[in-house]
């Protein structure tokens, strides 16, 4: 059996084996310890019930100097059991008198953890597989984190356990106490506060993960999830929770009544569960008693790697009238010539090797409309990205994009940088607080005169009230909205007493081409009301959008 001084190549066969010997020879004697601390008569119990031994170390919270040892197995604790019971100081001096004792046979598949503390399982294609310790099943796990290409630099390891194991948990916790409690040792050696199952696993896997993987594990944004699953029916075709005449017990909350008997709580990151609650006992162990029954088929499991998503922003600018912001298809026609978001979500995506990529903005223009000046915030979120974004990985995305371009496509970005996830909040926050500054092309039906540059400069602040436009009441709710003109002003064209530039800043959400022509008196007050004539925009451009959390 490897262990983990073997597992790591050596530059010597001789040193090698020399190594693996001693170390067997360690975790011998280390078991050995281990296994003298336990009471004889509840050990065998626990064996001749179909438990596995690492569920008898974890029922008396054994755990962390033979969590990852190779040797830990049913035959061998019964072994070491029965000689430190009768020829306890032969044994010491004669470690090879272990393979001529009687043992119990290690059973297929534990009752309380379903093989999982075992390593037995079935793979993605439900083909069993068993992995002797610990070590060999991190490698396992560590050659598909290896393949799916992920740069790390830290993880975090998540199980889901089928909820069977949380009430074959409670049944051991039962049975224990109602059959020991009265037993000098019972107090002593049988802890009053134990991790769960799942803990005790993320224990086993977490060192060798972190030898395989070379690095630590901390919270981090690249997670390692293990997720394991049973079948419901029993043996008899039967649902499990049909049979003990209740319902599984699923995760709880705090407001949870079964939370309040169960005393769960967390101590140093794992959840532990307090033992010597009456009202424990009383309130859940009418599901299942112990001993369980038989299992004939271990859980299956899926591992998956994966990046919780990274966020990319800054603000983008688009000179063309012919590219909407996000991709636009109606009737399965193509609107435009190009979006905003497959230039920019597009080029982001196979630089940082992700799944896929959406595209977030603060606000949008309509597909003729520009976006100049500052440019309009932005975030591409990134769903399990293997490339870290790192500064010069940035900038290289961002002279990518702005070197993408054809005669009539022209999309900039700028300020690119990596945002936490608190970057999607900062967007959504200040998209609601942000003011806009346009600039529109209008053509009126009189000559423009001074009085009229001069009314539309004095006007500060105004309100003004908007229906939903007639163009988008097909998707949009009808409704009244007030929106807020912080100023006005208009420049002229030279040679045109008719057309002329209103420069404007608004509240967002104001509909700027229906405040110029009124929207058949759903926008008032408006330029046309304002001038008491016909009002057309020609052309808009958007020139600013301020916002704090994604500056200029």
């Amino acid at each position: 059996m490897a262990d983990k001084d073997a597992y790591v190549n050596d530059s010597s066969d001789d040193t090698h084996v020399s190594s693996a010997a001693a170390s067997n020879e360690d975790n011998l004697k280390l078991l050995r310890d281990a296994v003298r601390s336990l009471p004889p008569k509840a050990v065998k119990d626990l064996l001749s019930n179909g438990a596995c031994a690492r569920c008898i170390f974890w029922l008396f919270s054994i755990h962390r100097h033979i969590l990852s040892c190779p040797l830990v197995s049913t035959p061998v604790l019964s072994a070491i059991l029965r000689e430190l019971t009768e020829t306890e100081g032969d044994v010491a001096d004669h470690p090879n008198n272990l393979d001529r004792v009687q043992v119990f046979e290690e059973v297929e598949v534990c009752k309380i953890c379903l093989g999982i503390m075992q390593f037995v399982y079935r793979d993605a294609k439900e083909i069993l597989a068993k992995k002797g310790c610990a070590i060999d099943f991190a490698a396992t796990i560590a050659d598909v984190v290896k393949l799916e290409g992920h740069q790390i630099d830290s993880f975090s390891l998540e199980l889901s356990l089928p909820p069977t194991i949380v009430d074959n948990e409670d049944a051991v916790w039962s049975y224990m106490k109602k059959k020991y409690k009265s037993e000098p040792w019972y107090r002593e050696k049988f802890p009053s506060q134990s991790i769960t199952i799942k803990d005790f696993l993320k224990l086993s896997l977490t060192n060798p993960l972190e030898m395989l993987l070379n690095v630590k594990s901390n919270p981090s944004s690249f997670r390692i999830r293990l997720t394991y699953t049973l079948s419901n029916t029993s043996p008899n075709g039967q649902h499990s929770s049909e049979m003990n005449g209740c319902s599984k017990r699923r995760k709880i909350d705090d407001s949870d009544d079964l939370k309040k008997h169960a005393n769960v709580h967390k101590v140093e990151g794992h959840e532990v569960r307090t033992n010597s609650s009456n009202k424990l006992e009383d309130h859940m162990f009418g599901c299942l008693t112990f001993p369980l029954e038989k299992v004939s088929r271990c859980c299956s499991l899926i591992v998956q790697c994966y990046r919780t998503s990274i966020y990319i922003g800054g603000r983008y600018l688009k000179y063309s009238r012919k590219v909407s912001q996000t991709r636009w298809i109606i009737d399965g026609e193509r609107m435009g010539e190009a979006s905003v978001e497959e230039i920019v979500g597009g080029t982001i995506l196979p630089m940082c090797q992700g799944d896929s990529y959406k595209f977030h903005a603060a606000g949008r223009e309509d597909i003729d409309v520009r976006m100049l000046g500052t440019g309009r915030p932005f975030l591409v979120e990134i769903q399990n990205a293997r490339q870290v974004p790192s500064d010069v990985l940035i900038k290289d995305i961002e002279t990518k994009i702005n070197s993408t371009e054809t005669k009539s496509v022209q999309v900039r970005v700028k300020n690119l940088k990596e945002f936490g996830s608190q970057g999607w909040a900062l967007i959504r926050e200040g998209e609601a607080e942000k003011q806009k500054q346009y600039t529109a092309l209008v053509w009126i039906s009189r000559p423009l005169n001074d009085n009229d540059v001069q009314t539309v400069s004095s006007l500060k602040a105004t309100q003004i009230l908007q229906k939903t436009p007639v163009r988008v009441l097909h998707r949009r709710s009808p409704l009244e909205r007030e929106k807020i003109i912080h100023w006005m002003k208009i420049e002229r064209i030279a040679g045109s007493s008719q057309y002329f530039l209103l420069h404007l800043c608004t509240q967002a959400g104001t509909y700027i081409k229906e405040f110029v022509h009124g929207d058949l008196g759903r926008t008032h007050p408006s330029i046309g009301s304002i001038f008491g004539c016909r009002a057309e925009i020609l052309q808009l451009d958007v020139t600013d959008v301020k916002m704090d959390c994604l500056q200029a």
